[in-house]
């Protein structure tokens, strides 16, 4: 009896601006313009086939998850990939961060899993990550979980999105139509939330006046975001322009979002730190980025996390992640 083994892995996403672009018909053209940070930390998956009866059961040993996300995955999967349906498989899934917090994690997962069910089987690195970014852009639509993470996810570190649509697509998985471009460095960055949940992605995406005024002040954001090079320069602009968007899009005012940024202003005032927080879309959590990217080691990362959680927040200090 045949046994295949394989892993993957997949970082965060935190949006700080976007637009929503979901008119298409075809799913492989929706997704947003937009602007945000790809984290090292995210879903890791390890799946284990055994040759028999096409099915899957799926074990979370870190975190609780929706289990018809990875359904999903496998089940388009199966349709281009048709020995997928050879094995019955068992999925263990580790969540790194907390869900419904605005960190990407519906796209990291359904790409972790992707990577890992292809591993198994052995097929190629590359094909396996274009078609994982591919299946996983669908599976967000699908349950509009999300819009643009996984394009972003395809370009990794501080990334801007210029075009919306999948990053890969059609049967030679070619790029696009989405396209997305990132630079990375040694940056690290605190994930600060408490405990109560977000409201659903969908719950903002899927009601048309969150629609216009978020894609409003969107697209005003990104029109200059989207010009000229883009590297480590941008930074303070990119910084600049997120808080004008969370703003003019009527975000800050909603779920209490004001009130948790405020009250983390107010524990970096405290701890005489130059962080700045900006709020994680479409979540209640914050990211605490350095304002000054280039001071790296001399920024005291552990006094304000522990602040933070004196006063009742979660935290996770990570890193901007790499490049694909």
């Amino acid at each position: 009896m045949t046994v295949v083994m394989g892993r993957g892995e997949c970082g965060s996403h935190v949006t700080l601006i976007f637009t929503i672009n979901d008119d298409d018909d075809e799913i492989m053209n929706q997704g947003s313009l937009g602007a945000g940070l790809c984290l090292e930390q995210g879903v890791e998956t390890i799946a284990r086939g055994i040759e028999g009866d096409f099915n899957i059961d799926i074990r979370f040993i870190e975190g609780m998850g929706k289990k018809n996300l990875y359904e999903r995955t496998l089940e388009l999967l199966s349709e281009e990939i048709t020995d997928v349906r050879e094995y019955s498989w068992d999925l263990a899934v580790k969540l790194k961060l907390p869900l419904s917090q605005g960190f990407g994690m519906s796209a990291s997962g359904s790409i972790s899993a992707a990577m890992a069910f292809q591993r198994a089987l052995g097929k190629p690195h590359e094909e396996s990550l274009r078609r994982a970014f591919s299946i996983a852009h669908r599976v967000e639509r699908e349950f509009s979980t999300g819009l643009g993470d996984v394009t972003a996810l395809a370009a990794g570190g501080v990334e801007r999105r210029i075009s919306p649509g999948a990053p890969f697509s059609g049967e030679l998985l070619n790029r696009g139509p989405g396209l997305s471009e990132g630079w990375t460095g040694k940056i690290e960055v605190i994930l600060a939330w408490k405990k109560d949940s977000g409201k659903h992605t969908s719950s903002y995406i899927d009601d048309e006046k969150w629609k216009d005024s978020i894609s409003s002040a969107g697209k005003e954001q990104m029109k200059n975001l989207v010009n000229g090079k883009w590297d480590e320069k941008r930074w303070e602009e990119l910084l600049e322009r997120s808080e004008i968007f969370v703003d003019e899009s009527g975000l800050l005012q909603d779920s209490l979002r004001l009130e948790l940024l405020k009250e983390v202003e107010r524990i970096i005032i405290k701890s005489n730190s130059n962080f700045k927080p900006l709020l994680c879309l479409l979540g209640r959590s914050l990211v605490i980025v350095p304002e000054d990217i280039q001071k790296g080691d001399h920024i005291d990362y552990d006094s304000l996390i522990n602040n933070l959680e004196s006063t009742g927040f979660n935290t996770i200090k990570t890193k901007v992640g790499k490049l694909f």
